[in-house]
């Protein structure tokens, strides 16, 4: 049965694999619509000859990467289970301690450090990916100081979650999915208010925007939509990336508006304007606080989820995965498998949601600003900075985009113009 499930799990991937290469590669296109060609949503209008072959080329591949690297984390905690290194695992943390926190501690340990190394070729394949079209400007010592400290934050949140979760699982065996629901809420919300001022500059320095004059006129700008801002963060991203961004994070005393340096070193004062009131909106329309309710809601049927599929695949396949019982430690490996499936199939429905917040604030920041060409530029600049498809295929923009695709936003942005000359 092993080997069975082991061959299936095999040819699956391969299959998926080869769907997804014939798909971008050769069937998808991403052409403009006749309708927009030589409008400011056309790349050929502000991107020149090489530029558009690059952002084919490195779009279709980082595409490629995305699609590839979730189902190889399947295969990868499928083979812990058939192989018995699950089992192994949970052997040496029983034999490094008696007690049940350390077990879990050591069992943990070795799960992640060989999750790290599985997954580290595809993760070393996407940085010098970024790297060769200029996307990425850091250097393999800063991108592997990131890697472990992803991996040491990721290895203490999860010693949290994994110790509550299996002590639920053994306490309850039909209610755990609801009372880990019920302790997730408030560690959530603890998670979002610790994030931008404890986590977040881990991997950056956050300091109050240097130039007060632009300061001031983004405070302006927040007085108008009634949001109570005293300051705005700026990010050293410079020494990691020429790509442009700028963000909301954190919930209540802890929110931040925060610009990256490269949005502050390549755009025009009146882009930047556009872009924070852009994101202003996001705190206006409480869009962080309707995600968090989403996102909860969405765990909530995860787990239930999770709690039937784990029960199912114990009774049919516990002996060839070799687990006893779902409360045993070497079932993680199948319900990080199960997580995220879910997650992967949740994605196109939260990309929804997020494309529709994200519409609704192009639109705020141009009642706000008034200023379209300060808009359409802002989108081109992004385009060009991380060689972005404007016209993405669809499968990718059903599992990849949480924004508007730049055909979309810079095409509003007209219809906008077009309607205020009227």
């Amino acid at each position: 049965m092993a080997r069975k499930i082991g061959f299936y799990g095999i040819v699956a991937y391969l299959l998926y694999s080869l769907f997804f290469y014939w798909y971008l590669f050769y069937f998808a296109d991403s052409s403009l619509p006749f309708e927009y060609q030589g409008t400011n949503a056309d790349p050929a209008t502000f991107l020149n000859g090489r530029e558009l072959m690059l952002t084919e080329e490195y779009s279709q591949i980082r595409n490629l990467l995305f699609f590839l690297a979730t189902p190889f984390e399947w295969l990868f905690y499928l083979f812990i289970l058939l192989f018995g290194l699950s089992k192994a695992f949970e052997k040496w943390s029983k034999n490094t301690s008696p007690y049940k926190w350390v077990q879990t501690a050591v069992y943990l340990f070795w799960l992640s450090l060989f999750s790290f190394v599985a997954t580290l070729p595809i993760s070393y394949i996407s940085y010098t990916l970024s790297k060769s079209y200029h996307i990425s400007t850091q250097e393999f010592a800063s991108w592997m100081k990131d890697g472990l400290i992803d991996f040491w934050i990721n290895y203490g949140l999860i010693f949290i979650i994994v110790t509550v979760l299996y002590w639920l699982m053994k306490k309850s065996e039909k209610r755990w999915w609801l009372y880990a629901w019920l302790l997730s809420v408030p560690f959530t919300l603890f998670m979002l208010f610790l994030q931008p001022v404890v986590i977040a500059p881990l991997y950056n320095d956050f300091y109050p925007l240097k130039d007060k004059e632009l300061e001031a006129q983004i405070l302006e700008l927040a007085s108008e939509a009634d949001i109570p801002a005293d300051h705005v963060f700026e990010v050293n991203m410079a020494d990691k990336t020429n790509a442009l961004n700028a963000y909301v994070t954190g919930i209540g005393s802890n929110a931040r508006i925060v610009l990256w340096d490269t949005t502050l070193n390549e755009l025009s004062d009146d882009q930047i304007l556009f872009i924070m009131a852009h994101e202003m909106a996001h705190y206006v329309e409480k869009h962080i606080y309707i995600g968090l309710g989403i996102s909860l809601l969405f765990s909530l049927v995860g787990l239930y989820v999770v709690y039937r599929f784990m029960n199912s695949c114990v009774r049919r396949f516990g002996e060839a995965l070799k687990i006893s019982s779902v409360s045993d430690i070497r079932s993680l490996p199948l319900l990080l498998i199960i997580m995220s499936m879910l997650a992967f199939a949740a994605s196109p429905i939260e990309n929804t949601i997020s494309r529709y917040q994200e519409t609704r604030a192009d639109r705020y920041a141009i009642e706000l600003t008034k200023n379209t060409e300060a808009g359409i530029t802002t989108f081109q600049e992004l385009t060009r900075a991380g060689l972005s498809q404007v016209n993405p295929p669809f499968l990718v923009k059903f599992f990849r985009y949480g924004h508007p695709t730049m055909l979309e936003r810079i095409s509003r942005l007209e219809d906008y113009e077009i309607k205020q000359r009227d």
